[in-house]
């Protein structure tokens, strides 16, 4: 596998990965209302072009010149210093074991090289192992609020489902 930045080039097959893993990862996704489609979606063309400059962005390319994967990373500076930001990391379907490893340690090592110490991200499953090889430590879950309609339909479970869930059955 190759990791390696993205370029224009790249677009078309970037929307069409993330559309297939968003199919892959709930099979109801062409069924949702326009908007809840777009906002999971991450690959529109502003977002492929800021994600392109980020420095911190990259593709995961096989040999046969399939791309396989991409994260979204970009710099972020928290007022005192600067931190890399993981967006989305997101794989085909049928991607490699490593893949979602060999993307973290791609935006691990281009903070490293831009004095960037500091890489945050979501601690998703395909991301747990990766995590672990890059010695990351757990400070929490990373969370979103989704704000107006949104609130609805998107994806993830809320606290207060997640709550009682892991509460159910203790005395």
């Amino acid at each position: 596998m190759r990791y390696r930045t993205f370029a224009e080039p790249d677009y078309e097959a970037l929307a069409a990965l993330d559309l297939a893993a968003q199919r892959h990862a709930d099979p109801a996704f062409d069924s949702l209302p326009d908007r809840e489609r777009e906002g999971r979606l991450s690959t529109s063309l502003p977002a492929l072009k800021f994600y392109e400059r980020s420095e911190h962005s990259f593709a995961a390319q096989d040999d046969s010149g399939t791309l396989q994967g991409m994260i979204l990373a970009q710099h972020v500076w928290q007022g005192d210093r600067p931190i890399v930001l993981v967006r989305a990391v997101i794989l085909s379907p049928g991607a490699p074991e490593g893949t979602a490893a060999g993307l973290l340690h791609a935006a691990v090592k281009s903070a490293y090289d831009s004095a960037v110490y500091e890489v945050h991200f979501p601690l998703t499953p395909a991301l747990e192992t990766a995590a672990r090889a890059e010695e990351a430590r757990v400070t929490g879950r990373y969370a979103v609020c989704h704000l107006g309609t949104r609130a609805r339909t998107a994806p993830g479970d809320t606290l207060a489902e997640s709550s009682r869930a892991g509460t159910q059955g203790r005395a």
